[in-house]
């Protein structure tokens, strides 16, 4: 009994892991999505994506790295909407309150973030990481993963990652590179 027992506890960590293990690969179409914004109006990926790609990042109110990437994402966000390239911003922190959220999301982003309730598109992309971005061409289906520089601080910038996924793309190149860990604050995920 007591190795059924032990048998039993080892294959429910190992399924309650792999759902926070998946992976969502480079060329993956993503589905349609609905979830409500900071202001409880439901929004679609369909209806916010834009003309030429999507760029959806995971952010979080509290993540000290996320403010250190706020002006230079804000800048990328300003440089590549006129290139119809839009942006969608997802937060799946169940320790944030909506209010929380709302207010850096007003203070902070010119583009709409969303409440990832149950960290549903968290699991579906297998997202970890504050900020994690995930980039999908016209076609929906997923360009580019990661990190959007090399440098949180933004002083020692080497690699622009997600500028050059995304000019890369623009381009009618294949990109280089399509895929860099992602770096910053754990998503809190709902229990």
């Amino acid at each position: 009994m007591k190795r059924f027992s032990i048998a039993v506890f080892v294959l429910g960590f190992v399924l309650a892991a792999s759902v926070h293990a998946s992976e969502f690969y480079i060329g993956s179409e993503m589905e349609n999505f609905r979830l409500s914004d900071i202001n409880g109006v439901e929004r679609s990926f369909t209806e916010l994506k834009g003309e030429k790609g999507t760029i959806v990042i995971f952010l979080s109110a509290q993540c000290p790295v996320v403010k250190q990437y706020d002006k230079r994402f804000n800048q990328i966000v300003e440089d590549y909407k006129t290139k119809g390239i839009n942006v969608i911003g997802l937060n799946s922190n169940s320790t944030e309150s909506l209010e929380w959220v709302k207010s850096h999301a007003n203070e902070n982003y010119k583009f709409p973030m969303l409440i990832d309730k149950g960290n549903v598109i968290a699991d579906k992309l297998g997202a970890t990481a504050t900020p994690e971005i995930y980039f999908f061409g016209s076609d929906n289906k997923l360009a580019y993963h990661g990190a959007i520089d090399n440098d949180r601080s933004g002083t020692n910038i080497i690699n622009t990652y997600l500028r050059d996924a995304l000019n890369e793309y623009l381009g009618g190149s294949a990109i280089k590179v399509t895929k860099i860990k992602a770096f910053g604050c754990t998503i809190k995920r709902a229990k």
